[in-house]
């Protein structure tokens, strides 16, 4: 499987000089391009607006404006930004522009569609303060907005979004898709989006878009296998008022293809867990005064993992100084592939050696909330930067770090970022990520190595999470519902 090139504005750069032709050729090809998605997306369009910025984007936008005007639609080219700072490529296409007649104002005009050319793959950062006023007003416009390569305020090379940005109805892109047009927040700016070939030749991208085809690598269960030789998972999670999760995690293992999983909960709640895990082996461990697992149960949780070939640390765990204690000794004397989430990750915060010290594979899965946690950063922090936060907690660990969210991200020490963006708003719901735990489990005990087991798995469950919607609908998607279509998306 070769995943998908996602494009940053360094790449972009290397792939134009490598171009051993003019680069009016490469601004006309795409200027054209855009021309002709905006005639056949909206013939029914008589008047267009097209904001152009000084650089090659706005000269991009000029082209389009010239061909729009030859073929009879109304154009109005706004430029943002004096005529003078205009120059190479731009420059020549904003003659030409003029020399055909098409008109540049700087008065607001009715039209039925809008064009931003305004910034390009180059842009980073914050507009500043004219061109952020010029962009609040392109996106207030109600019509419809095609965005040039990447909407403007979009950072191309990580999705940043550091102040006012475009929000486009649909985005013409040429070359490749941009990282920033495949991670949030900079994906919900883009709307649709075109990939337009302009003769440039492809190079090594770091990172990459990884789709449905990835599940045909999640090995099946063969005529010649049995139970033990399928994939044996161990659970370790529950805690009074947290039952479900392990549950979760538990039938996720075992849809996801598993021949064989245990879950070790705490005794007290045993008898919960047999009568919900018909096909799972449950093994009762010490728990302290409050039905915790912690450091008593260690004895009993490595006799458990004994015949299995990958564990899951952490559903419904429980947060407690017992808990953090079992975490480490787990870690530290288990050497096998261990998922760690949830309550298995509180425990980590602040000890990520106990991580950077293991031989065995680790895969950490967190939401924003959890990896800001891990790196000291708030949440927030980790949405508006989700590329360099999950680089950085993979560095900081030494381990692969799986970020959820409504775009699942990979990534591991000294390799680029694996996109997911298979999934619907549906996984927005309690007990979804216990059964990504559970799949991420299940791929790693059949041998795949963490990313790619981590990448599948993510993708496993956001084709299985479009099987559940077509059965429920979104609107009242449960975790359950996911478990049950995780078969049917494997097979």
């Amino acid at each position: 499987m070769r995943p998908e090139p996602l494009y940053t504005a360094a790449e972009m750069r290397a792939a134009e000089e490598a171009y051993d032709g003019l680069t009016l050729e490469l601004m006309e090809r795409a200027g054209t391009a855009v021309a002709e998605a905006v005639a056949t997306r909206y013939p029914d369009a008589r008047r267009v607006s097209i904001w152009c910025g000084p650089g090659a984007n706005g000269g991009d936008g000029l082209v389009a404006a010239r061909k729009l005007h030859l073929a009879g639609r109304e154009v109005d080219v706004r430029m943002v930004g004096p005529e003078e700072k205009v120059v190479g490529d731009a420059a020549e296409n904003l003659r030409r522009a003029k020399e055909l007649g098409v008109r540049l104002t700087d008065e607001p005009g009715s039209a039925d569609v809008a064009i931003d050319a305004v910034f390009g793959t180059g842009f980073s950062g914050a507009p500043r303060r004219e061109s952020a006023r010029r962009l609040e007003e392109l996106d207030g416009l109600t019509l419809p907005v095609v965005a040039v390569d990447i909407p403007s305020g979009v950072d191309a090379s990580t999705g940043e979004v550091a102040g006012p940005a475009v929000e486009a109805a649909l985005t013409i892109t040429f070359h490749g898709r941009k990282v920033g047009l495949a991670v949030a927040p900079g994906r919900f700016q883009a709307g649709e989006i075109e990939v337009v070939d302009i003769g440039l030749a492809h190079i090594s991208t770091r990172h990459g878009l990884v789709g449905g085809e990835v599940l045909e690598l999640v090995p099946r269960r063969g005529p010649r296998d049995n139970k033990y030789t399928a994939g044996a998972v161990l659970v370790v999670g529950g805690s009074p008022g947290y039952t479900g999760a392990p549950c979760l995690t538990s039938e996720a293992a075992m849809r996801a293809g598993a021949g064989i999983v245990t879950a070790c909960v705490p005794a007290p709640l045993n008898t919960i867990f047999e009568q919900r895990l018909l096909e799972v082996i449950t093994k009762p461990c010490p728990a302290d005064a409050k039905g915790r697992l912690g450091s008593e149960a260690i004895d009993t949780v490595l006799e458990a993992a004994e015949p299995a070939d990958a564990v899951a640390l952490g559903p419904g765990l429980g947060r407690s100084g017992g808990t953090r204690a079992l975490v480490r000794e787990l870690l530290e004397q288990l050497e096998l592939p261990v998922v760690l989430d949830a309550d298995g990750l509180w425990a980590l915060a602040g000890h990520l050696d106990w991580v950077f010290a293991r031989d065995a594979p680790t895969v950490l899965t967190p939401h924003a909330g959890e990896l800001g946690r891990l790196l000291n950063r708030k949440s927030d922090w980790v949405s508006a930067h989700r590329l360099h936060a999950v680089q950085a907690g993979s560095d900081d660990v030494g381990a692969t770090v799986l970020l959820k969210g409504a775009d699942t991200l990979v990534a591991s020490p000294g390799r680029g970022v694996l996109v997911c963006e298979l999934g619907n708003p549906g996984l927005a719901t309690a007990g979804s990520g216990d059964v990504l735990t559970g799949v991420v489990a299940t791929c790693l005990a059949k041998g795949m190595e963490p990313p790619l087991g981590a990448v599948a798995a993510a993708a496993t469950c956001g084709v299985a999470a479009g099987i559940a919607s077509e059965r429920h609908g979104q609107a009242g998607m449960i975790a359950r519902d996911v478990v049950e279509a995780l078969s049917p998306a494997l097979s």
